[in-house]
């Protein structure tokens, strides 16, 4: 497989610098910003590591021997996640997902599944606490992330053939392994379990159909996702995105016809669908081809506690400085600058994406997906 890469622009360091302000006002436990979008989801970023190199997302030829890993001082302790977590329940966040890199890389991760999961949202109830993975090391840690209050997984999986997986994740883990994680989760009670398949053209498209098979009739659900544009190492281009639309129809004609389902909540990344004449579901999500910006209710923290309001954002807000001040800011002054963050934002990057040139494109500098997370 012939792919381009492009140098990696280390953004991680860059800084915008935060004030507290003057008057500082309690949290109601809702939070809208300037297209009327509430805060909803908070993505945490656990680590910038991963034991995979998937070509679209941390790729061999830039995430080599060589490349340098944020050291341990710099990623935010369990103590510093948990705090900022609640500063964000406070402001109405009721979903939490632990990612990557790889989350199960981060030693003693249940131990922050358990401290997370003992918070209690704005209504009373535990915040539903999800975590994606690439599954490698699920069947080890199903029943003890179970255990410590994880509600469930999703799963990544780009094709149920061994040689084209492989190929994908370039680390020669094999797709059995894969399946005996999913396996090993559904045991423990990790469920629903979604299993997400990023198609890009030309090198597994080929397994929509098959990979809508192989899941259908039984209790997982599956969701594709296109090829998106997130970062700079994986030389994206527009032509390896095959749409949402041609998706669903090549399943249909494959001899599985889908209904529509409606969404779960305003702002759910995927667009439903059920097989008829059965409860098996499966998932679109279309952030190239159809963007969902006038919905999105998420926002990110990366390993080193700068927050990113948008996927596809070119700069984050250091929180982890306000932390670690030691003019020692209290919980009601970094949530009310949490609260400035997002009441000021305005991204809508997908939707805008049609409109920009080539040049345009070349000179935004994204954030990697493996450091912000997905």
């Amino acid at each position: 497989m012939t792919e381009k890469f492009i140098p990696l622009t280390d953004l991680r360091q860059q800084l915008s610098q935060l004030k507290i302000p003057t008057q500082l006002v309690e949290p109601d436990g809702f939070l809208s910003d300037t297209l009327a979008r509430p805060l909803h989801d908070l993505r945490i970023s656990v680590t910038d590591r991963c034991n995979f190199r998937c070509v679209y997302c941390m790729p061999k030829e830039v995430f080599d021997k060589d490349y340098q890993y944020l050291p341990h001082t710099s990623l935010l302790s369990f103590e510093e996640i948990t705090r900022i977590a609640r500063i964000f329940i406070a402001h109405g966040v009721k979903k939490i997902r632990l990612t990557g890199g790889e989350p199960l890389l981060r030693k003693n991760i249940e131990r922050l599944v358990g401290m997370l999961a003992n918070l209690r949202t704005v209504d009373g109830s535990p915040p539903d606490l999800t975590l994606t993975t690439n599954g490698s090391l699920l069947t080890k840690k199903a029943q003890s992330l179970k255990d410590a209050g994880l509600n469930r997984v999703t799963v990544s999986l780009d094709s149920l053939d061994d040689v084209i997986f492989k190929r994908m994740n370039d680390v020669d883990f094999s797709v059995a392994q894969v399946l005996d994680g999913i396996d090993a989760a559904q045991a423990a009670g990790l469920g629903p379990i979604k299993i997400n398949m990023v198609v890009k053209a030309g090198v597994n498209d080929h397994e929509v159909a098959a990979m809508a098979r192989y899941f259908k009739d039984t209790p997982h659900i599956l969701r594709f996702i296109e090829y998106m544009d997130v970062g700079a190492s994986n030389g994206w281009k527009l032509d390896e995105v095959i749409p949402s639309a041609q998706i669903v129809q090549r399943i249909q004609d494959a001899g599985m016809p889908l209904k529509a389902m409606a969404a779960n909540y305003t702002g759910e990344t995927a667009e439903r669908w059920q097989h008829l004449g059965s409860e098996s579901e499966i998932g679109v999500i279309s952030s190239v081809t159809h963007a969902f910006c006038q919905d999105c209710s998420r926002v990110r923290l990366s390993t080193e506690g700068k927050l990113y309001t948008c996927l596809f954002a070119t700069h984050g807000h250091d929180l982890r400085a306000l932390l670690r001040d030691p003019a020692n800011h209290s919980d009601l002054a970094i949530a009310n600058v949490v609260a400035s963050i997002w009441q000021a934002r305005s991204d809508r990057y997908s939707e805008l994406r049609s409109q920009q040139t080539d040049a345009d494109q070349e000179q935004r500098k994204k954030i990697e997906m493996s450091y912000i997370g997905g």
